[in-house]
Protein backbone atom coordinates (compact mmCIF):
# COMPACT_ATOMS: atom_id res chain seq x y z
CA UNK A 1 0.00 0.00 0.00
CA UNK A 2 1.25 3.52 -0.78
CA UNK A 3 1.41 6.54 1.50
CA UNK A 4 -1.95 7.64 0.10
CA UNK A 5 -3.50 4.46 1.51
CA UNK A 6 -4.25 3.03 -1.93
CA UNK A 7 -3.18 -0.42 -3.12
CA UNK A 8 -0.52 0.31 -5.77
CA UNK A 9 2.53 -1.47 -7.13
CA UNK A 10 5.97 0.10 -7.57
CA UNK A 11 4.89 1.61 -10.92
CA UNK A 12 1.79 3.19 -9.33
CA UNK A 13 -0.72 0.78 -10.90
CA UNK A 14 -3.74 -0.22 -8.84
CA UNK A 15 -3.44 -3.64 -7.23
CA UNK A 16 -6.07 -5.70 -5.50
CA UNK A 17 -4.56 -6.16 -2.05
CA UNK A 18 -7.84 -5.48 -0.24
CA UNK A 19 -10.12 -8.50 0.12
CA UNK A 20 -13.37 -8.47 -1.86
CA UNK A 21 -16.63 -10.36 -1.79
CA UNK A 22 -17.86 -12.43 -4.75
CA UNK A 23 -19.40 -9.33 -6.38
CA UNK A 24 -16.21 -7.28 -6.09
CA UNK A 25 -17.21 -5.15 -3.11
CA UNK A 26 -14.25 -4.29 -0.89
CA UNK A 27 -14.13 -5.89 2.52
CA UNK A 28 -12.17 -4.68 5.54
CA UNK A 29 -8.46 -5.54 5.50
CA UNK A 30 -7.96 -8.90 7.19
CA UNK A 31 -11.45 -10.16 6.28
CA UNK A 32 -11.89 -13.38 4.36
CA UNK A 33 -12.71 -12.60 0.75
CA UNK A 34 -12.80 -14.57 -2.45
CA UNK A 35 -9.55 -15.61 -4.07
CA UNK A 36 -8.39 -12.75 -6.32
CA UNK A 37 -7.80 -13.46 -9.98
CA UNK A 38 -4.39 -12.90 -11.52
CA UNK A 39 -3.81 -9.41 -12.85
CA UNK A 40 -1.65 -10.82 -15.62
CA UNK A 41 -3.33 -11.05 -19.01
CA UNK A 42 -4.23 -14.47 -20.31
CA UNK A 43 -4.20 -15.48 -23.98
CA UNK A 44 -7.52 -14.66 -25.68
CA UNK A 45 -9.10 -18.13 -25.57
CA UNK A 46 -8.08 -18.60 -21.93
CA UNK A 47 -9.49 -15.17 -21.10
CA UNK A 48 -12.87 -16.16 -22.55
CA UNK A 49 -12.86 -19.52 -20.75
CA UNK A 50 -11.86 -17.98 -17.41
CA UNK A 51 -14.40 -15.15 -17.70
CA UNK A 52 -17.19 -17.59 -18.54
CA UNK A 53 -16.29 -19.83 -15.59
CA UNK A 54 -16.17 -16.86 -13.21
CA UNK A 55 -19.56 -15.54 -14.36
CA UNK A 56 -21.05 -19.03 -13.99
CA UNK A 57 -19.55 -19.23 -10.48
CA UNK A 58 -21.28 -15.98 -9.47
CA UNK A 59 -18.14 -13.83 -9.75
CA UNK A 60 -18.83 -11.46 -12.65
CA UNK A 61 -16.63 -8.73 -11.16
CA UNK A 62 -13.64 -11.08 -11.27
CA UNK A 63 -14.58 -11.96 -14.86
CA UNK A 64 -14.45 -8.23 -15.64
CA UNK A 65 -10.91 -8.08 -14.23
CA UNK A 66 -9.82 -10.98 -16.46
CA UNK A 67 -11.25 -9.27 -19.56
CA UNK A 68 -9.79 -5.92 -18.52
CA UNK A 69 -6.29 -7.41 -18.25
CA UNK A 70 -6.64 -8.80 -21.81
CA UNK A 71 -7.94 -5.49 -23.18
CA UNK A 72 -5.07 -3.52 -21.66
CA UNK A 73 -2.48 -5.99 -22.98
CA UNK A 74 -4.06 -6.74 -26.34
CA UNK A 75 -3.79 -5.01 -29.68
CA UNK A 76 -5.67 -1.73 -30.15
CA UNK A 77 -7.81 -3.23 -32.91
CA UNK A 78 -9.30 -5.68 -30.36
CA UNK A 79 -10.08 -3.04 -27.76
CA UNK A 80 -13.83 -2.89 -28.49
CA UNK A 81 -14.10 -6.67 -28.12
CA UNK A 82 -12.41 -6.89 -24.74
CA UNK A 83 -13.90 -3.67 -23.36
CA UNK A 84 -17.35 -4.81 -24.46
CA UNK A 85 -16.89 -8.17 -22.76
CA UNK A 86 -15.59 -6.45 -19.60
CA UNK A 87 -18.61 -4.12 -19.64
CA UNK A 88 -20.96 -7.10 -19.90
CA UNK A 89 -19.36 -8.55 -16.77
CA UNK A 90 -19.76 -5.25 -14.92
CA UNK A 91 -23.38 -5.02 -16.09
CA UNK A 92 -24.00 -8.48 -14.61
CA UNK A 93 -22.25 -7.32 -11.42
CA UNK A 94 -24.51 -4.28 -11.16
CA UNK A 95 -27.58 -6.46 -11.69
CA UNK A 96 -26.48 -8.87 -8.97
CA UNK A 97 -25.96 -5.92 -6.62
CA UNK A 98 -29.48 -4.69 -7.37
CA UNK A 99 -28.48 -1.74 -9.56
CA UNK A 100 -30.75 -2.28 -12.57
CA UNK A 101 -30.14 1.17 -14.09
CA UNK A 102 -26.36 0.73 -13.98
CA UNK A 103 -26.71 -2.78 -15.41
CA UNK A 104 -28.84 -1.58 -18.32
CA UNK A 105 -26.55 1.35 -19.12
CA UNK A 106 -23.42 -0.80 -19.16
CA UNK A 107 -25.21 -3.45 -21.17
CA UNK A 108 -26.09 -0.81 -23.77
CA UNK A 109 -22.48 0.41 -23.90
CA UNK A 110 -21.23 -3.16 -24.22
CA UNK A 111 -23.65 -3.83 -27.08
CA UNK A 112 -22.34 -0.78 -28.96
CA UNK A 113 -18.72 -1.84 -28.51
CA UNK A 114 -19.38 -5.42 -29.54
CA UNK A 115 -21.41 -4.30 -32.57
CA UNK A 116 -18.56 -1.99 -33.60
CA UNK A 117 -16.11 -4.85 -33.22
CA UNK A 118 -18.34 -7.29 -35.14
CA UNK A 119 -18.62 -4.76 -37.98
CA UNK A 120 -14.84 -4.99 -38.50
CA UNK A 121 -15.11 -8.69 -39.40
CA UNK A 122 -12.18 -9.49 -37.10
CA UNK A 123 -11.83 -12.78 -35.24
CA UNK A 124 -13.99 -12.97 -32.11
CA UNK A 125 -12.24 -16.12 -30.86
CA UNK A 126 -15.23 -18.34 -31.49
CA UNK A 127 -17.75 -16.07 -29.80
CA UNK A 128 -21.11 -15.29 -31.38
CA UNK A 129 -21.31 -11.70 -30.15
CA UNK A 130 -25.08 -11.45 -30.68
CA UNK A 131 -25.53 -14.56 -28.56
CA UNK A 132 -23.18 -13.16 -25.91
CA UNK A 133 -25.31 -10.01 -25.67
CA UNK A 134 -28.56 -12.00 -25.50
CA UNK A 135 -27.15 -14.15 -22.71
CA UNK A 136 -25.94 -11.07 -20.83
CA UNK A 137 -29.30 -9.32 -21.17
CA UNK A 138 -31.07 -12.42 -19.81
CA UNK A 139 -28.84 -12.26 -16.72
CA UNK A 140 -29.59 -8.60 -15.99
CA UNK A 141 -33.38 -8.72 -16.37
Amino acid sequence: MTESGRDRDAQGRARQARPRDALGRPLPYGADGVEPVSEEPLPPEETIRAARELVDAGRPFAAHEVCEARWKAGPAEERDLWQGLAQICVAITHAARGNRIGAERLSDRAAKRLAAYAATGRLAYGLDLDEVMECARSRIR
